[in-house]
C-alpha cells in the first residue's frame, strides 16, 4: 500500500538560500575585519566562509556578489541572517571595478548611494557588535 505523510516522521534540518547582491565584494578586507567569524583561503575554496552566531547560519560569500546561506532551520532564519549581513557586504563592496565588455555594470540610485554611505557605517558597527555578543 502507498505510504502516506502521516506515516513518515520527518523534520526540516537545514535550509539553503541564495542571493546575488548585485555588486562585487572585497573578500580580503571582510576576512581581515571580521576574522573571528570569517575564513578565506582562496587556494582551497573561492568563497569566504562566514559563521554568523544568531541566527546560527553559515554564509559562503563570493567575490562576484553571489552568496549562499546554509544551516538555517526556517525561512525567517534566512531573511534575518541576510538582513544582518547585508550592511557588512555593502561596506566591503568593491569600488571602481573595471567593466567587462558585454556585461552590464550595476548602478546605484542616488537614494541607495546616500543610504549606503550614511547608514552603512552605523549599521556595520551594530551588526559587528551583535555578532561579537554571540
Amino acid at each position: 500500500s502507498p505510504v502516506t505523510n502521516k506515516e513518515i516522521d520527518f523534520k526540516v534540518q537545514n535550509m539553503v538560500g541564495t542571493v546575488d547582491v548585485g555588486f562585487p565584494i572585497r573578500l580580503e578586507g571582510l576576512v581581515y575585519t571580521h576574522s573571528m567569524f570569517a575564513s578565506y583561503e582562496p587556494e582551497l575554496f573561492p568563497g569566504l566562509i562566514y559563521r554568523l552566531g544568531d541566527p546560527r547560519v553559515v554564509f559562503l560569500i563570493f567575490v562576484s556578489g553571489k552568496v549562499v546561506i546554509t544551516g538555517a532551520k526556517t525561512e525567517k532564519n534566512l531573511t534575518d541572517a541576510l538582513t544582518k549581513m547585508y550592511p557588512v557586504l555593502v561596506e566591503f563592496r568593491k569600488q571602481n571595478v573595471t567593466p567587462i565588455p558585454g556585461i552590464p555594470t550595476p548602478t546605484l540610485t542616488a537614494a541607495a548611494a546616500q543610504a549606503s554611505a550614511g547608514g552603512a557605517a552605523a549599521a556595520t558597527n551594530d551588526s559587528q557588535r551583535e555578532m561579537e555578543e554571540v
